[in-house]
């Protein structure tokens, strides 16, 4: 089983190398690439990522979006070049910490199937995670309209910590994945700190979970 580590990143010059240096120092218990999309930085981000040392071309890839086109156009342009048996999404900012992904594989390598079974780091199974109080409403409603439309039982479903099956990824409640939850440690930034999230992503979420539900 191999997984794929996709790294979206807009403007994370501060951060960008140290994130990369956590995930290629992993100690995991299966394969693994890093797949970094440098979505059209414009903070000298991109500099970094051209001069950084790719040592094993296998484990590190590179791509660059000649403009920024969001976050979620450079995780499909990550879904689309991954490899891996499964995937998941690590935000430069660190506010999830790499060290966590083994705490995400543990369910998996106990399953003898796992095809078919996400496994989501959820923040509030974790004592003493940071989540700022701005996006925690956001949170719940999101959470709980998800529970509810779709009939299961996430606490965190705004996670990003989702470790995915690549097969199923597209349709991954209505394909009844089975979900696993394992807490994570989180630290959450507020806008002044770089926080990219707004208002009008929560009515994108929003739409989303209608739409899949009901229309796709």
């Amino acid at each position: 089983m191999k997984l794929s580590i996709v790294v979206p990143v807009f403007n994370e010059g501060k951060t960008v190398k140290f994130v990369l240096q956590k995930l290629l120092s992993l100690k995991l218990p299966l394969t693994y690439e890093v797949i970094v999309i440098d979505d059209g930085s414009t903070d000298g981000t991109t500099q970094i990522l051209k001069q950084y040392p790719i040592k094993d071309k296998k484990k590190l890839k590179i791509v660059f979006h000649q403009k920024n086109s969001g976050k979620g156009e450079a995780v499909k342009t990550g879904f689309k070049t991954a490899g891996g048996d499964y995937l998941l999404v690590q935000d430069a900012d660190l506010e999830y910490n790499p060290d966590e992904i083994n705490k995400l594989l543990k369910p998996l390598m106990k399953k003898k199937n796992n095809s078919f079974t996400a496994v989501y780091g959820s923040r509030f199974k974790e004592v003493g995670a940071v989540i700022p109080k701005t996006y925690l409403f956001g949170n719940k409603l999101l959470t709980y309209l998800t529970n509810i439309m779709y009939r299961v039982r996430l606490t965190d479903m705004e996670t990003g910590y989702k470790l995915l099956p690549a097969m199923v990824v597209k349709k991954l409640i209505r394909r009844q994945v089975k979900i696993i939850e394992v807490p994570i440690r989180y630290q959450g930034r507020n806008r002044l700190a770089g926080k990219k999230l707004t208002v009008t992503d929560a009515f994108e979420a929003i739409k989303a979970i209608f739409y899949y539900r009901f229309f796709d």
